[in-house]
């Protein structure tokens, strides 16, 4: 791997009485680096030539492009932090580049701080990557998107409420019994459909003889799944009840990464339109930083697409990593053909 040394940062550490820089302390670095199995690149700003304690090795080392020189007037800062990021390697400085944290997202993880001991270079080590924030809502965002540039349309609403078992009822009560009274009958305002002739039956439900009018979908955050799961049954009979259905609605509780933790949101489809087999599957390909994160959660993006585009079963979710994806945060989106 490429490790870019700031030549201008080890060469100030730890002045001499004299208070220049030091050459000895960048060439130790390099053979530091080297003997770990790092490929040096050495940058310094134009003004350390001028400064250093051996200025003739330090140009004659130039000359010889074993170390490189940003123009007069510049600072090497960004150039290390852009060569580090074209070459997806690493940088070795004490300095946090504090003012060029707005272009460069990923500072800390490319950063390999160091020490220097009577003339002996310690070599640290860099940080791990950060998560990026919310990436997982950003691949379920794309991951809908994808769906509805097949034709098929989703549920987008995120004004969720707060989570219990009455609140859920009353929400699913309130907003059918306002859909029939308006006659909506299309799925442009919350994804609603005037309630269906009794007797539907669907092919999903093991139990077609008491087969549900629609099914009301309840989305929470996993941290409230179990939670959610208890109120499922009351909820159905008391929905049912209150509405005079001949057959209680089926409630199915998912887990949705767009929730917050304590609140719920609800997708209630008509019957006839939810469909038994996601049609696409998921492929996600997606850098090394946040592979084993977004592998960890593949079965909540999972939930949350079936959720929103209105299917009854999870689409089948993979999740590969990229060497070409080298920033954190990196991923791309393609459906593939599901089979029935």
């Amino acid at each position: 791997m490429k490790v870019i040394v700031d030549a201008s940062n080890v060469a100030h550490f730890g002045k001499g009485k004299d208070g220049k820089p030091s050459l000895n302390n960048v060439l130790n670095a390099i053979e530091s680096l080297k003997k770990l199995g790092y490929e040096p690149f050495t940058i310094a700003d134009a003004s350390l030539r001028h400064e250093i304690d051996e200025k003739e090795e330090f140009t004659k080392l130039l000359e010889e492009n074993k170390i490189h020189q940003v123009p007069a007037g510049t600072t090497a800062d960004h150039f290390i932090l852009k060569i580090a990021e074209d070459e997806n390697g690493k940088i070795l400085s004490n300095d946090i580049f504090r003012e060029y944290n707005d272009e460069f997202k990923d500072i800390a993880s490319r950063r390999i701080p160091y020490n220097i001991k009577e003339g002996k270079v310690f070599i640290g080590k860099a940080s791990k990557p950060k998560k990026v924030k919310n990436i997982l809502q950003k691949i379920c965002n794309q991951s809908i998107d994808e769906f509805e540039k097949k034709g098929l349309d989703a549920y987008k609403g995120k004004k969720s409420k707060k989570l219990s078992g009455i609140a859920i009822a009353k929400e699913a009560i309130d907003r059918i019994t306002k859909s029939k009274e308006e006659g909506i009958d299309s799925k442009i305002e919350d994804i609603f459909l005037k309630i269906p002739l009794f007797g539907k039956v669907m092919s999903m439900v093991e139990d077609a003889e008491k087969t549900s009018d629609f099914i009301i979908f309840v989305l929470v955050s996993p941290r409230d799944y179990k939670d959610a799961v208890r109120y499922a049954g009351n909820i159905a009979v008391t929905v049912g009840d209150r509405l005079k259905l001949d057959h209680a609605p089926l409630v199915a509780v998912r887990n949705d990464l767009f929730t917050r933790p304590g609140s719920f949101e609800l997708n209630i489809l008509f019957s006839d339109e939810v469909v038994e087999e996601s049609k696409y599957n998921v492929n996600i390909t997606i850098n090394d930083h946040d592979y084993a994160f977004v592998k960890k959660n593949s079965r909540n993006i999972a939930s949350t697409v079936a959720s929103r585009v209105g299917t009854w079963k999870f689409p089948i979710v993979s999740v590969k990593p990229s060497m070409l994806m080298e920033r954190p945060g990196e991923f791309e989106i393609v459906l593939e053909k599901g089979e029935n």
